[in-house]
């Protein structure tokens, strides 16, 4: 039962996302004049509607999707080059704009879209995809404020009692070194507040100023209670390996590691619900954005993996990408986890994280200049700007606009290599599906 709330929690959550998306292009197109006949959420059969004004606003069968239909995308034949040619993409276009004509009212021509200014046919086209990255802002932004975040803090966790090697994995001997944690005295619970009778920012902080330190005698002011009390440690050395930009380990002539020697205290931080700054969501978000861009650039690997995982020709990768079907799947594991040590609060926040993630990836994604998405709208409303400043340069009559209609063959292949490609994801996610870690 709890599964299949999370599964309903999160198609509502995603109804929003995509609801407000579509506001974010018909708020802006009918300040711009343009007019807009329809406004429909989901897709198939249509379960509702109503006429309010001259929009049709509705509701269909499949939420996961919608549409606002915007008067006169593409410009009539009169007002474009002709297309050469007489095969199935010639009569695609040609279509197209007979269409497209047949859908403009007698008087109204002035309300096409084609005929706004090119900045206002990127900002229509960029609203819906820009909305969903300010959703994303606006949920990582309230759970960072509100909820908080999993933060190492420099409340000791546990005291270690002895220095081991980074690699390893054994229990401490008569002969290996006591840490300087445990010879000064520190006890589990104890709160690090200034090191040398300095504040310190964090865990984080605490640890930069320990690696630079090694073998030196440094004074901690410590919260152990009501108190604080201030602990004299020598810290000790550990070798560490030295790394390049890129992550690899630096190699020295002989083939071995290059070590350095940074100060090692000997103390587990412990991990805290920590609330977060309002500018923490911004700054996550963006970082988040970074790795949906690195997922996009691998695409063709994803997908290439969820084929052969599907045949059982491989392992399904599991920081791969997932359809919607998939992410439903995760918020249905969210809903169903049953551990005292997750509530109910830690389960709203996750799935509002995967909505925000969801955003995050529907704006990202819709900013690829290819029709039908949004970004081949703006990439043409930016081409037209080019076509205009250059018309004016050279003093030349305006520009013509911008034919989208020659486009349509192309968005075909575009839209069935989409349908293919969710269909690959879709059914990996059913038969051999990436769980939450």
């Amino acid at each position: 039962m709890a599964y299949a709330i999370g599964v309903i929690v999160f198609i509502i959550g995603i109804s929003i996302s995509v609801a407000l998306h579509e506001l974010g292009h018909m708020l802006p197109a009918k300040a711009f004049g343009v007019k807009v006949p329809r406004y429909m959420i989901g897709f198939g059969p249509t379960l509702w509607s109503r006429k309010r004004g001259e929009t049709e606003y509705g509701v269909k069968a499949f939420p996961l999707g919608g549409y606002v239909k915007l008067m006169g995308m593409v410009p009539p034949a009169s007002e474009v080059k002709p297309v050469r040619g007489h095969g199935w993409a010639a009569r695609l276009i040609e279509d197209t704009r007979a269409a497209a004509v047949e859908e403009i009212e007698q008087g109204e021509e002035h309300r096409s879209f084609y005929r706004l200014v090119w900045w206002k046919r990127v900002i229509v086209m960029a609203g819906g995809t820009f909305t969903n990255l300010f959703l994303a802002i606006l949920i990582f932004t309230g759970i960072g404020v509100f909820y908080g975040v999993e933060t190492t803090t420099p409340r000791v966790d546990e005291v270690l009692g002895c220095v081991l090697p980074i690699d390893a994995e054994r229990d401490c001997t008569a002969k290996d070194p006591e840490t300087a944690a445990s010879l000064a005295g520190f006890e589990n619970g104890d709160r690090i507040v200034a090191v040398d009778g300095m504040d310190i920012d964090g865990w984080e902080g605490l640890t930069e100023y320990i690696r630079v330190h090694p073998g030196d005698e440094v004074a901690f002011t410590v919260q152990r209670q009501d108190e604080e009390i201030v602990l004299t440690a020598t810290l000790g050395s550990r070798d560490l390996p030295v790394y390049k930009s890129n992550g690899e380990p630096v190699i020295d002539g002989k083939g071995d590691p290059v070590t350095i020697p940074v100060g090692f205290l000997g103390v587990q931080p412990s991990w805290e619900m920590v609330r977060q700054s309002p500018w923490w969501g911004t700054t996550i978000t963006f970082e988040y954005l970074g790795e949906v861009g690195k997922a996009l650039a691998h695409l063709p690997d994803s997908l290439w993996n969820a084929l052969q995982a599907s045949f059982g020709w491989a392992d399904r990768d599991q920081d791969g990408i997932v359809s919607i079907f998939g992410a439903g799947r995760f918020a249905g594991e969210i809903a169903a986890v049953d551990s005292p040590d997750i509530g109910l609060s830690d389960q709203i926040a996750a799935m509002l994280q995967l909505v925000a993630a969801i955003n995050l990836a529907l704006f990202a994604f819709n900013l690829v200049p290819l029709t039908p998405l949004d970004g081949g709208h703006v990439a043409g409303g930016l081409w037209q700007g080019v076509k205009d400043g250059w018309a004016r340069l050279n003093k030349r009559p305006k520009a013509a606009p911008v034919d989208l209609a020659r486009m349509m063959p192309l968005t075909y292949v575009v839209f069935v290599l989409l349908v293919v490609m969710g269909a690959v994801f879709a059914y990996a996610d059913l038969v051999v599906p990436i769980r939450i870690g």
